[in-house]
């Protein structure tokens, strides 16, 4: 069986194309409805090998442009650009984090589950 990357824009007009149907190969039940495709799967192939190989060496960039055979400073533009593709300019990734560190002072007894759950939902942990 030929593995294809699932096509990502329209051939005709170029618009972002969108999901409506899965069905599962085995027992054959299938879904319907309309789905985005996620910020990973519109990347272009070779952003998506820059992504992989980040990960791959841990962040750290000085690896990354050994492997992929391209210059520090390259490697810091195609991050950039990565960033810019998934749309985290600094104001979306942020709110990831904070989740985070609601998380994290849970488990470390700052805060109550309670608080947690309220900061999480946007309040504060003194309401």
């Amino acid at each position: 069986m030929n593995k294809q990357n699932i096509p990502t824009h329209c051939p005709s007009c170029g618009n972002t194309m969108q999901i409506e149907s899965l069905r599962c190969p085995v027992c054959s039940t299938a879904v319907s409805g309309q789905y985005p495709l996620s910020r990973y799967m519109r990347l272009r192939p070779e952003q998506l090998l820059f992504l992989e190989t980040f990960l791959y060496c841990r962040g750290n960039l000085k690896d990354v442009g050994a492997l992929l055979d391209i210059s520090y400073p390259t490697a810091r533009n195609r991050l950039d650009e990565l960033l810019a593709a998934l749309d985290f300019d600094g104001h979306e990734a942020r709110p990831a984090l904070n989740r985070m560190e609601i998380l994290d002072r849970m488990s470390r007894g700052e805060i109550t589950h309670e608080a947690a759950i309220r900061m999480l939902k946007g309040g504060n942990s003194d309401e």
